[in-house]
């Protein structure tokens, strides 16, 4: 019986709660750097090139007299066509 007995590991009696904090923020590292790039490429890269494309055709004096002839301007008359 002896012989059994110390061929058992002792059991991990301090620290269990550091290395079980270590792992999970190791693990939550991991996890935060991939959602982070993985949001980077899907939604950051592609929302760039949109919007390059909707700016590189965009004519604001165009998009300021539109929205002046529905009259949502306060200061300007939608009838005025002072272009």
């Amino acid at each position: 019986m002896p012989e059994e007995l110390s061929k058992l590991p002792k059991p991990q009696m301090r620290r269990l709660l550091y290395g079980q904090i270590r792992k999970n923020l190791i693990l939550t590292g991991i996890s935060v750097t991939i959602a982070g790039l993985y949001m980077r490429l899907v939604f950051g890269d592609g929302n760039k090139r949109e919007y390059a494309e909707f700016y590189k055709n965009y004519d604001i004096n165009k998009e300021f007299h539109r929205i002046r002839r529905k009259g949502l301007f306060d200061s300007c008359d939608p009838n005025d066509d002072a272009e």
